[in-house]
């Protein structure tokens, strides 16, 4: 009867045990599930503000108007669920546009407007107003002409007609940008010491009477310009022969140069009189040592020109 009692107490304080456990277990299981929970609905919540530039679209007839004055980009802030919100910033599956159809020529303040963008998302503009100047739409052709420096020609050669693959251009805009359109210039690149043709791409531009850029559409924008080089008459290579003039008195000067030939262009007659090329240095200013850039004299060796036309030469001074 005794091993019956004790054995009855035991299974109470098991029982007692197990319940305890059980309710703890429950308990920590409902917490857990809250917290989770609660986790979700601040997840879903939660909001975002992004600012993203996006292109400016104008509603209006392009076939018989021109605009300008506008800016090609707006800043959009949007501000809504943080999830919508993070899509939209990265497809910009929205626009913003102006709406200029029943507007006429002239000068407007316009509103800007959005279209496409979720109702749970807030947007702002930046600007939200823009001043847009429509004029009637002309387009007129105009010939190219070249132009280049012709001071990167180098000595002794000389530039021939240039040619292009594009003759004439539309020009397209407002009218009265159009009319202020006094030439149309392909601007061709000349490297300086040019001594070979040049063949390549040229930037075509719409310019006024005082040579500023016009705010019109070129068709075409760009064409390949061919300008032929060719050497002056006949060249001749001769020797250097440096001279020192102006020097001070009881004072030697000794000259020399890494250039010790040129070549000279000229008639046949004036490259067979022509034996050297005299050099003529001012020393007038130099004490000591000193390297000068000078410059060959067509006219004192009655020549065309020289090839190169200037020469760098040291000059050492020293008294006797």
């Amino acid at each position: 009867m005794r091993n019956e009692h004790y054995a009855t107490w035991l299974y109470r304080v098991l029982a007692l045990i197990l319940a305890i456990l059980l309710f703890f277990y429950v308990n920590s299981m409902q917490t857990s599930s809250s917290s989770q929970t609660n986790s979700g609905k601040t997840s879903l919540t939660a909001t975002k503000t992004v600012t993203v530039s996006v292109p400016l679209q104008l509603n209006v007839n392009s076939n018989k108007y021109f605009v300008t004055g506008y800016p090609e980009k707006v800043k959009v802030t949007l501000k809504g669920p943080l999830a919508l919100v993070t899509t939209t910033a990265n497809t910009q599956n929205f626009k913003v546009y102006a709406s200029l159809s029943d507007l006429g020529t002239g000068k407007h303040q316009v509103t800007l407007h959005q279209e496409g963008l979720n109702h749970e998302i807030s947007s702002s503009l930046s600007p939200a107003k823009i001043t847009v100047d429509i004029e009637p739409r002309r387009t007129v052709s105009f010939p190219v002409k070249v132009r280049y420096n012709k001071q990167n020609i180098a000595a002794g050669y000389t530039a021939e007609t240039p040619t292009t693959d594009v003759t004439t251009v539309k020009a397209t805009g407002a009218a009265n940008e159009i009319a202020r359109v006094s030439q149309v210039i392909a601007q061709l690149s000349v490297p300086q010491n040019t001594k070979k043709t040049v063949n390549s791409q040229a930037v075509i531009e719409a310019l006024d009477k005082s040579g500023k850029t016009v705010n019109v559409i070129l068709t075409p924008s760009t064409t390949t310009v061919n300008l032929p080089i060719t050497s002056q008459g006949q060249s001749k290579k001769v020797k250097v022969k440096l001279n020192a003039k102006n020097g001070a008195s009881g004072t030697t000067y000794k000259l020399s140069s890494d250039v010790t030939s040129v070549k000279a262009f000229g008639s046949a007659a004036e490259l067979k009189a022509l034996d050297q090329a005299e050099v003529d240095v001012d020393v007038s200013d130099v004490k000591s040592t000193t390297t000068k850039t000078v410059t060959l004299d067509t006219s004192d060796n009655n020549v065309t020109a020289f090839d190169p036309a200037t020469i760098k030469v040291t000059v050492k001074a020293s008294t006797k």
